[in-house]
C-alpha cells in the first residue's frame, strides 16, 4: 500500500487519533476519579456522621465519570471497525 493513497491515509490517522483519543479518554476521567475519592475520604474522615451520605454521592459521581470513559472506548471502537469515514469518502 503506498503511502500517497488516499485510504492509507484515513485509515492512518483514524488509527493515531484512536490512540490519542483513548489515552486522554481514559487518563483524564480516572484522574478525576482519583481526585474525588481523595475528596470523599478526606470528608468521611471529618465528618463521620455524613459518611453514607458522602458515600453515594460519590458512587453517582464515580457512575457518571465512568461513563465518560465507555463513550470514548465505543466511538473509538467505531472509528477503528466501522470507520464511516472510508464509506464515506471511497464508497
Amino acid at each position: 500500500m503506498e503511502i500517497n493513497n488516499p485510504e492509507f491515509v484515513i485509515t492512518f490517522t483514524t488509527i493515531l487519533v484512536s490512540g490519542i483519543g483513548i489515552i486522554l479518554g481514559t487518563a483524564i476521567p480516572t484522574t478525576m476519579q482519583g481526585k474525588a475519592v481523595l475528596k470523599a475520604l478526606d470528608g468521611i474522615t471529618r465528618q463521620p456522621e455524613s459518611a453514607n451520605d458522602i458515600r453515594t454521592t460519590l458512587l453517582i459521581a464515580m457512575a457518571l465519570l465512568e461513563s465518560a470513559s465507555i463513550y470514548v472506548l465505543l466511538v473509538i471502537l467505531i472509528l477503528l471497525f466501522a470507520n464511516p469515514l472510508l464509506a464515506q469518502f471511497f464508497g
